[in-house]
């Protein structure tokens, strides 16, 4: 397997846990190619799986450097996770928008258009990047909220965007799902979106998505969705080489529909 190494490792937030003491969460950041330093260039932003309670920002790390051979800043982040800081879902989506505004805030640093903000995950990390895009609550205390945390763009893979009675994660978060399910935060400003999912997925039905895809639609939003037959969850991921390569090659015809790349992909 090739060894993906990010250009830099950057902290984006310090978090204190009574019981885990305090932690330096980082973005790992792969660097597109020279660049005239007046470019503005998008950026792409990735949130890993693991149930909100464990997961490493590798998983991908092999997306985010081909992005970043395309031309974007390609960005895996890390965000609290119940094993290592003794979370809930709530943090985890705080730290979804606080990479998001932090980005934002810190665009020039990176030469990043503030308008081309993407952000991607799968499963738990699909979750998060998507309620960055939707729910209203769950804000990191002393931010500057006029700064946005909704990303230009959604990159999805087998997400949990249902945490409503029956979704997955539903008896976890069963005091506030309706807050933080993106399902049920759609709104008409809930930004494009692409989603990929296998028909075999034990914990997100096809017919999950395809009711998200419905309620996007209804709002007047883009929403593209991608079946793949006979494949379970975390079929994307880079051991998975053919479906990986197809889901990135749909990843970039999507994105560059939306003028955040130029060209064919390079895969």
């Amino acid at each position: 397997m090739p060894q993906f190494e990010p250009d830099k490792i950057l902290t984006y937030k310090t978090v204190a846990s009574d019981e885990f003491g305090p932690a330096e969460l980082k973005l790992h950041v792969f660097m597109p190619g020279s660049q005239s330093p007046t470019e503005k260039r998008p950026a792409i932003v990735f949130f890993f799986g693991g149930g909100w309670n464990d997961g490493t920002p590798t998983q991908y790390y092999p997306q985010a450097e081909y992005f970043a051979g395309r031309g974007m800043v390609g960005i895996s982040a890390e965000y609290r996770v119940t094993v290592r800081h003794g979370s809930s879902t709530r943090e985890s989506v705080k730290d979804a928008k606080s990479v998001i505004r932090w980005l934002r805030h810190h665009a020039d640093d990176f030469c990043i258009d503030p308008e081309r903000i993407v952000a991607a995950g799968g499963s738990a990390g699909g979750h998060i990047a998507a309620a960055a895009a939707t729910v209203k609550c769950f804000e990191e205390e002393g931010e500057d909220r006029s700064v946005s945390c909704r990303p230009d763009a959604l990159v999805l893979f087998n997400p949990v965007f249902d945490n409503g009675p029956g979704g997955y994660g539903h008896e976890r978060m069963m005091e506030y799902w309706q807050d933080i399910s993106p399902m049920h935060n759609i709104d008409n400003a809930t930004p494009p979106t692409i989603v990929f999912l296998g028909t075999e997925d034990d914990l997100i039905p096809t017919t999950t998505a395809e009711k998200y895809k419905q309620l996007m639609n209804d709002q007047g939003c883009r929403c593209d969705l991608h079946l793949y037959d006979g494949v379970g969850h975390g079929f994307f991921n880079f051991e998975h080489y053919e479906n990986y390569k197809a889901s990135v090659i749909e990843t970039d015809r999507f994105l560059a529909s939306l003028g955040f790349l130029d060209g064919e992909p390079a895969l």
